[in-house]
């Protein structure tokens, strides 16, 4: 059997005998008595003091495997780097802004039970001179201990964050995180990181040197100035970059996201995240050139930029397409994690056995499991379908009936897991319940189209198969919509092959039976008279799609009789 924490990763044979459910170990379980919510979760948050704006994240934690869901992401632009950089000095109005919020932001955390507050300062609070006034006034305030970090630090806390929602899959990353005051750069992979960068190149700081209040058209020699200024301060990090290598480039700031979001207009597309949307080089070039010509007023107006942002877009936009042009990247895939993921992951991998569990689960899997648990799935019945998925899939592919590659069985048994999400909802029409949840949840390491992908598996398990007039499947292109279609029949036929939810089918074979047509014998200890009757209601659509006619055919294995007793 497929080794569950090596998805997408394994090779079935063709007939394999699959134990019954008592003997296996690596199926993943659920207690069958829940502990109480006190002895189960903890509350933990995450508070990031930054030169452009401050952000909360409230997560609740599981002790068994240590993952946790966002129960609160929450941010502020209180601009507390504004005005500060030529005297080193945060004005009293920016401190009277962010000693505000911080101090709201901490009554939010503590009101959703968080037992742990973790604060940092990043640059405008590290340069400040008059620094230590303000976080004397925000422990007066808040109650609250902001611990200003370095700059190195900031870049391994932002690649941990980061990192955390990346399906690397043995490469190596390029992070890239454009703050307001200062740019961090760390390349690692998904067990380490081998470079730390911290540059003074920062929206607000780059503004206020080169663009005034940002108010204006900026004309090409000043863009050029400010091009050459970041190449300048970048030059000796740029090296170190090009002598470790990395395969993509990963942007994680505001900055990037909303360039992410400005592109994605440009394209007249309506990505529901910007989770691992990629952009290219010439995209942000082209971008830039709109965002130059143009005062603040009608810099607002542009489509996907926010408009508070507009002021200090365009340095960003110059710290962006300058590194990518120095260290060779093409293209930026964006990321919405950053420093305060990484302050929790960080403070969860202090403790016992974290690591171990955290290394070993890709990022994929372990947002998987994490909605499917959270939607009280029931496991046993969902590592069935995901057996039966490989089954059909691999055999199938054998027999030439597709061409598909390891990234779609990938996502099969990803659906496999998630297919019955809907029943957290209701029993009624849960196919289209579990399309809603998959849509709207944050699957860290999923693009949208993937995510997409695995929503529509999800809704076209049962009842209607894919049609052209549903918008949710009509809005994919082409290759998505046959990909969709061809998984979710395989998922079809796996569900009917459980469709008691007993795990009665041990085994399962596809044979040729003359020209155009395939036989499916099913190797089980039983009757087994549901899974037969669920199998041949999927047979007309499966002959649609994959136009073969089917004859379905059950192969008593001796030795029980299908009861769930572990002595069979």
């Amino acid at each position: 059997m497929t080794d569950p924490d090596r998805l997408g990763q394994s090779t079935v044979p063709a007939e394999t005998i699959r134990p019954a459910p008592d003997e296996e170990h690596s199926t993943p379980t659920v207690s069958a008595t829940p502990a109480s919510p006190a002895r189960r979760r903890r509350c933990l948050a995450a508070l990031d003091v930054g030169t452009n704006s401050i952000r909360l994240l409230v997560v609740s934690v599981r002790p068994d495997d240590h993952s946790f869901s966002v129960v609160s992401d929450r941010k502020e632009v209180v601009r507390l780097g504004e005005g500060e950089y030529a005297h080193n000095l945060m004005t009293p109005e920016a401190m009277d802004r962010a000693a505000t919020v911080i101090t709201r932001f901490a009554e939010v955390a503590r009101g959703f039970g968080a037992q742990e507050i973790l604060a940092v300062a990043t640059s405008a609070v590290r340069e400040a001179e008059n620094r230590d006034i303000f976080l004397d006034r925000v422990r007066r305030e808040s109650g609250l201990e902001v611990r200003v970090i370095s700059g190195v630090e900031e870049a391994r806390l932002v690649y941990l964050g980061v990192v955390a929602g990346l399906n690397l899959e043995g490469q190596k990353a390029l992070f890239m995180d454009v703050g307001g005051g200062s740019t961090e750069l760390a390349v690692g992979d998904r067990q380490k990181h081998h470079l730390l960068e911290s540059l003074k190149l920062g929206t607000i700081r780059l503004t206020n040197r080169f663009l005034g209040d940002g108010s204006r058209p900026v004309s090409r020699k000043k863009y050029a100035a400010l091009q050459e200024y970041v190449r300048a301060v970048a030059v000796h990090a740029v090296r170190k970059v090009g002598a470790a290598g990395f395969d993509l480039m990963v942007g994680s700031s505001g900055t990037a996201v909303n360039l992410g979001e400005m592109v994605a207009a440009l394209r007249g597309e309506r990505p529901a995240t910007m989770r691992h949307y990629t952009i290219s080089l010439r995209e942000i070039q082209r971008i830039r050139e709109v965002l130059c010509r143009l005062p603040l007023e009608e810099r607002r107006k542009v489509p996907g930029i926010k408009p508070e942002r507009a002021d200090i877009i365009i340095a960003g936009v110059a710290v962006i397409e300058t590194l990518m042009q120095e260290t060779g990247a093409a293209d930026l895939q964006i990321s919405e994690q950053g420093l305060r993921d990484g302050l929790v992951i960080d403070r969860l991998l202090r403790e016992d056995g974290a690591r171990e569990v955290y290394l070993q689960t890709p990022p994929r899997r372990r947002s998987v499991l994490k909605l499917a648990r959270a939607c009280g799935y029931e496991a046993e019945h969902c590592e069935q379908v995901r057996w039966l998925c490989v089954q059909l899939f691999d055999q199938m592919r054998a027999l030439g009936l597709h061409s598909l590659d390891g990234e779609a069985r990938e996502l099969l048994e990803y659906a496999a897991y998630l297919h019955d999400t809907g029943f957290f909802l209701s029993h009624t029409d849960h196919h289209q319940h579990a399309y809603y949840i998959i849509r709207n949840s944050e699957l860290l390491g999923f693009n949208d189209r993937e995510q997409a992908i695995l929503a529509n598996l999800a809704l076209y398990h049962r009842k209607s198969p894919p049609r052209k007039k549903h918008p949710n499947f009509a809005v994919l292109d082409p290759e998505a919509r046959s990909l969709v279609e061809q998984l979710s029949t395989i998922l079809r036929l796996a569900e009917g092959l459980d469709r008691s939810h007993l795990s009665l089918v041990r085994g399962l074979r596809l044979e040729e039976d003359g020209p155009g047509a395939l036989r499916i014998v099913i190797l089980s200890p039983a009757d087994c008279q549901l899974e037969l009757w669920g199998v041949e209601n999927q047979l007309g659509i499966f002959r649609s799609v994959f136009k073969r006619r089917v004859t379905v055919r059950v192969e008593r294995l001796a030795g029980g009789n299908g009861s769930r007793d572990p002595g069979r």
